[in-house]
């Protein structure tokens, strides 16, 4: 794989992430908070869980400090978690662009000890099959709570967008 693949692989990231949210924006409140005895129990701890790893390992790769992790309210936070996920991908964004190949061998983190052995593109195969992971209990979770889903299969992005077509 090269960087532009990788671009190409947060592209369908960021896509399905926004279509996780078309479905998160119209629950009520209650089902949006309700617990399930599923993986992180709701669809509010789910989303946040993914936007939080997702910062965390993106501050580790291009070596900033890590934030303080998002923390839920007691109130609909959607459009604060919304605001907060934006950032997050719009720095992923600016990381991915400057992405070389060059740099997917290179072993950025330093901290915590059992992650300095990971070169780059181990961490970026790890953050997508995270997301992946998660939008599918999310997925389930809607399913259970009645919400029309679709595949998030990654080969449909490709087909949606021509991109198996030779030139």
């Amino acid at each position: 794989m090269n960087a532009d693949a990788f671009r190409q692989l947060y592209n369908y990231h960021f896509v399905e992430n926004r279509n996780i949210w078309h479905h998160i924006i119209q629950l009520p409140y209650h089902q949006f908070v309700q617990h399930f005895n599923y993986s992180l129990g709701s669809v509010r701890n789910q989303i946040v869980h993914l936007m939080n790893v997702d910062e965390v390992w993106f501050c580790e790769l291009s070596g900033i400090e890590l934030p303080v992790p998002y923390q839920p309210a007691d109130t609909d936070d959607r459009v604060a978690i919304r605001a907060r996920w934006d950032s997050v991908e719009q720095r992923m964004r600016a990381y991915l662009a400057g992405l070389r190949d060059d740099m997917l061998f290179e072993k950025p983190i330093q901290e915590p000890i059992e992650d300095r052995n990971l070169a780059v593109w181990q961490v970026l195969i790890h953050v997508i099959n995270h997301g992946t992971d998660h939008r599918a209990q999310i997925l389930r979770i809607l399913h259970d709570l009645g919400v029309k889903t679709t595949s998030q299969d990654y080969v449909f992005y490709v087909y949606d967008l021509g991109l198996n077509m030779s030139d």
